[in-house]
């Protein structure tokens, strides 16, 4: 029974299950292809490489997306080792896998930004077609992998400096419930200790700008995942993001299995930021994980002389998701965020 069971007859494949076409190839049943995506804006060039998987049998097309930051290295790792475990002749539905979508940044080890053109890809979303090559990236991406899904997951880590307690994420907008649903459905499915509600608002009005929020101005049902930290290519985090895959693709029946048990997961309704107010060295008194309750100490802040500037306090109760877990901090830097006392599901 588990939450797979809502799939069935949401979406139809009763026609003949024909070759996928994608970049100007056509992909037969069982067969993928691997390809370089090309993107220019006249002065820098980029490229994305992409597997797109077609299943033997009818299903339903999922977008995996990983490497939007290229510091984020347990995502990229997992993609790669994701790619040599699928067997396209064991699925049913087509999996199109962004392996790196930040390729410069990725191998320019920079964080957040693409070094061509110092831009965040994700909070350009849905980019330009005739913008910088980063916006244009976010087209690419918007147009060509996520337009052509039912659904999309995108993956993500803590970079250099966040450290980050591993949990699933989707977007809530009460006019849109189901499919905010099917996200959390997503979400739960992928066995991750803490659910991320992102939004919790009327309606979505704004640019979409995140990656997986352009998935839900398109009606695409859509999950994040966070796992990893600082940095760091632990294999224990890209064993955790491949098992949520695998997961993922057994809920939407791409990937025959039974979906193993896991704990109901902690719905995390509401987050709490707390930023500095000042420019030097950051001591931390916790780590991400932890349960902090409103007004225990957390951490202090140093001039760059090693003076003490400031003592850092929770302001709500709740698990800390996110913190600065390095020493230089800037005024304005999100120090901690901390999702409010959750509840079980």
């Amino acid at each position: 029974m588990f939450l797979s069971c809502f799939f069935a007859g949401t979406i139809s494949f009763a026609a003949p299950w024909k070759p996928f076409q994608f970049n100007g190839k056509s992909i037969a049943p069982g067969q993928k292809l691997a390809v370089l995506l090309p993107v220019t804006d006249g002065r820098d060039t980029a490229v994305v490489p992409v597997t797109v998987f077609h299943g033997r049998k009818p299903g339903p097309v999922l977008g995996i997306i990983a490497g939007v930051h290229g510091y984020e290295y347990p995502p990229i790792l997992a993609a790669q080792q994701l790619a040599r475990e699928l067997d396209p002749a064991q699925l049913s539905g087509t999996i199109i896998l962004v392996h790196i979508a930040n390729v410069a940044g990725f191998l320019g080890r920079s964080v957040n930004v693409n070094p061509q053109d110092n831009k965040n890809l994700n909070r350009v979303f849905p980019g330009q077609a005739t913008g910088t090559v980063t916006e244009r990236l976010a087209w690419l991406l918007s147009h060509d992998i996520i337009g052509r899904c039912h659904y999309v997951v995108d993956v993500h880590a803590g970079d250099a400096p966040e450290d980050l307690r591993p949990y699933a994420g989707y977007y809530n907008y009460f006019d849109t419930p189901e499919l905010s649903e099917k996200g959390r459905q997503m979400a739960v499915a992928m066995g991750f200790p803490y659910v991320i509600q992102f939004g919790n608002e009327p309606t979505l009005k704004a640019a979409s700008v995140y990656c997986s929020r352009e998935a839900i101005k398109r009606g695409i049902p859509a999950a994040d995942i966070e796992c990893g930290r600082l940095g760091m290519p632990e294999s224990e985090n890209v064993a955790l993001i491949r098992q949520a895959l695998h997961r993922l693709l057994m809920h939407l029946r791409i990937e025959e299995g039974t979906l193993p048990a896991s704990p109901a997961p902690y719905l995390v309704t509401r987050r709490v930021s707390i930023d500095s107010q000042h420019t030097g060295f950051f001591f931390p008194k916790v780590k991400a994980g932890e349960f902090v309750y409103q007004g225990q100490a957390l951490g202090h802040i140093t001039d760059l002389f090693g003076s003490h500037l400031t003592d850092v306090t929770a302001t709500a109760n709740g698990v800390v998701l996110v913190m600065t877990g390095t020493p230089p901090i800037n005024k304005g830097d999100n120090l901690f965020t901390i999702g409010e006392a959750p509840a079980r599901q």
